[in-house]
């Protein structure tokens, strides 16, 4: 199982996104990563959203892991790819939705 992303063709496995969060971890700020940590940290897969405009942080907050130079390509690219979701949502004014 896995997710399905708003705005975006990307459908990570669980497993996926939990990989995802100690990378993320690694590489942000305490706040930075604490602000997102929620998305990426969650005990179930019952679907959430994002309201707009905090969807802008977060794809913010994306952008900058992804170019760290301690993130790993692979997870950067997946980054980058959830970045640019969250950034349309926001563009949007719509919410970014997992589901």
């Amino acid at each position: 199982m896995g997710w399905t992303i708003s705005h975006s063709t990307a459908q990570p496995s669980y497993t996926t996104v939990s990989n995802l969060a100690a990378q993320l971890a690694h590489v942000l700020r305490g706040q930075e990563w604490r602000s997102i940590a929620y998305l990426f940290n969650r005990p179930t897969g019952d679907p959430f959203s994002v309201p707009p405009t905090e969807a802008a942080d977060v794809a913010r907050i994306l952008r900058r892991a992804a170019g760290h130079g301690l993130m790993p390509a692979d997870w950067a690219r997946l980054t980058r790819t959830l970045a640019d979701a969250a950034a349309r949502a926001a563009g949007a004014g719509q919410p970014w939705a997992w589901s």
